[in-house]
């Protein structure tokens, strides 16, 4: 557990490791950066491609945001950078709006995020339920599986338009042209990287299973095979303006708003209205995986993050990553338990797993551009089945109640079908709706019976009833609280309103209560309403006034309103 500033959500983590930080600890930090670093590699420029970019940007923002991330976080060992959640959003953004937009659009989202860290909005993660956040991870997932089987069977398919379902069925339609070449790199990528684990642990299975593709590509080239590789698909121009084949052996480049190039340009107000939608729900993802990330990091290693220290640190991380042309950056679950399973104690493995990359970058680049295509899309499909959280998503059709199960399917099938916004969005929505109705239904009404001792009081004094509610008195429950007017017969002169069973009252609730007491309040009728401070005050503000005020009064207990 690590200190929490108070006023200054910012750093919190590296701040509170630096007093107790030793030699010891920075070994393990190092180890921890050099097995992430393998992993965060081939899957940042495998996340690039995905949405419509060259690998470079990828590998960008792994180093930018990794070491931004890690310096201003709230996280002990959260490892940030590009992840699969953002695939279905950037790669729209890239494909309407170029990387001018992306560029901006997630300098926007950077700022919204320090703003969310600032004021303090960290713990809202708690109030996305958990059938939300699975259902669009498991539609995404699909998603993005079903995208890399283009490389994965090198089809060649150069443009994939349309919704989710055009795109499934052109791949289909495209499988009679299989590279049975690059199939066969894919596939023993994919086999060594679910079996490698069995044999050891000590090499990350990502790594293990790129460095497979790689030798049978060689092999394969060497027989007189074509296999679509980095080197292959993207160029660039060097310093000498000649153009050359692969990724470029370049370190990223901090630019500032309105520097020479025309990426970097500010964005008009029409873009910035274009784009502003599109920054939210950066923002809003952005947070999401964070802080979910950081909690599952807590959960391994028993530690506690500060949530909004951690959105400041992914806000400064996007904003330096839109300046050095990457792409939209998040904590990373599964690098962040990789790195937690290396022995990482501190921010300093996440900073040392980012310098590596750099450091692989301009020395490896002639080397790392030989990487299959197909190697890569059987890494995209492996971070899917690990999203997607198979076995969890069963049990919760298995076990959980109708009302998530139904919140459940809604959010993926939106997600997959549509978008993820409308899956969220619809989700969140039917999740609130459910939860209310059992909210309400949770809810109760007692109205004693005239001659009749009261369950809770016991024998009532002649004249006297009382109309007991419990549970929350809300828009969703209202209703049902003051059905029982009806039963209140003329000759009752002492009626209690017990409300010691409501923890809160909104302002339907008020309203509700306000016409309940015009119903029932008349002279000669003591009228006596009992409950906690806080909810008699509210509705003794909102019957001030009216006429019948003068036969109602407050009492703090049932008790009290029966002896007066």
């Amino acid at each position: 557990m690590h200190a929490k500033s108070p006023t200054f959500p910012l750093a919190t983590a590296l701040r509170a490791a630096i007093p107790r930080y030793t030699p010891k600890i920075l070994k393990d930090d190092l180890v921890a950066g050099l097995v992430v670093s393998l992993v965060a590699l081939p899957l940042a420029m495998a996340l690039a491609i995905a949405v419509g970019l060259p690998p470079r940007h990828g590998l960008y923002t792994a180093i930018v945001a990794g070491v931004a991330a890690a310096l201003f976080g709230g996280s002990m060992v959260q490892v940030s950078g590009p992840t699969a959640a953002f695939v279905v959003i950037v790669a729209p953004i890239v494909r309407d709006f170029g990387l001018h937009g992306l560029i901006w659009c997630e300098i926007m989202a950077g700022i919204m995020l320090l703003v969310m860290g600032f004021a303090r909005l960290g713990k809202l993660i708690h109030y996305v339920p958990y059938p939300v956040v699975l259902g669009f991870t498991a539609g995404i997932a699909v998603t993005i599986a079903t995208l890399a089987l283009n490389d994965l069977f090198g089809l060649g398919i150069t443009d994939l338009k349309g919704a989710f379902l055009q795109k499934a069925l052109a791949i289909f339609a495209q499988l009679p042209q299989t590279d049975f070449a690059d199939l066969a790199v894919g596939l023993a990528t994919l086999v060594t990287i679910f079996l490698f684990p069995k044999v050891t642990t000590k090499v990350p299975a990502p790594a293990a299973g790129i460095l497979v593709g790689l030798l049978l590509s060689w092999a394969l080239t060497s027989c007189g095979f074509h296999i679509e590789t980095l080197n292959t698909r993207f160029s660039y121009t060097d310093a000498t303006g000649v153009l050359q084949q692969g990724i470029q052996p370049y370190p990223p480049v901090l630019h500032y708003p309105g520097d020479g190039d025309n990426l970097f340009a500010l964005p008009t107000y029409k873009e910035f209205r274009m784009l502003f939608n599109s920054a939210l729900i950066v923002a809003a993802l952005a947070a999401l995986e964070s802080l979910l990330s950081a909690s599952v990091a807590d959960s391994m290693t028993r530690t506690r993050h500060d949530p909004n220290a951690e959105l400041s640190g992914i806000g400064i991380a996007n904003i330096f990553s839109g300046f050095a042309a990457g792409i939209p950056a998040t904590g990373a679950i599964a690098r962040t338990a990789a790195n937690i399973q290396a022995g990482a104690k501190t921010p300093v493995a996440a900073i040392t797993h980012a310098l590596l990359i750099l450091l692989y970058v301009v020395t490896l680049a002639p080397w790392i551009s030989y990487t299959p295509m197909a190697a890569l899309a059987a890494l995209l499909i492996f971070v899917s089945w690990r999203m997607a959280h198979l076995h969890q998503f069963v049990r919760i059709v298995e076990l959980a109640p109708r009302s998530d199960i139904v919140v459940l399917l809604t959010c993926f099938t939106l997600t997959v079908f549509i978008d993820m916004v409308a899956g969220v969005t619809v989700g969140m929505v039917m999740a609130s709706l459910l939860f209310m109705a059992r909210v309400a239904e949770a809810t109760h009404l007692h109205v004693s019976e005239p001659g009749k001792p009261d369950i809770a009081h016991g024998e009532l004094p002649e004249g006297t009833m009382v109309y007991r509610m419990e549970g929350p008195l809300f828009f969703g429950s209202i209703d049902k609280m003051l059905e029982g007017a009806e039963a209140i017969p003329d000759s009752v002169n002492r009626l209690v309103i017990d409300l010691m069973h409501v923890p809160v009252i909104d302002m339907t609730g008020m309203v509700g209560m306000k016409t309940f007491l015009l119903s029932v309040a008349r002279p000669g009728r003591d009228v006596a309403v009992c409950g906690h401070k806080d909810v008699t005050e509210r509705i003794r503000r909102k019957i001030a006034g009216t006429a019948f005020a003068a036969h109602v009064h407050m009492e703090s207990s049932v008790s009290d309103a029966l002896k007066s």
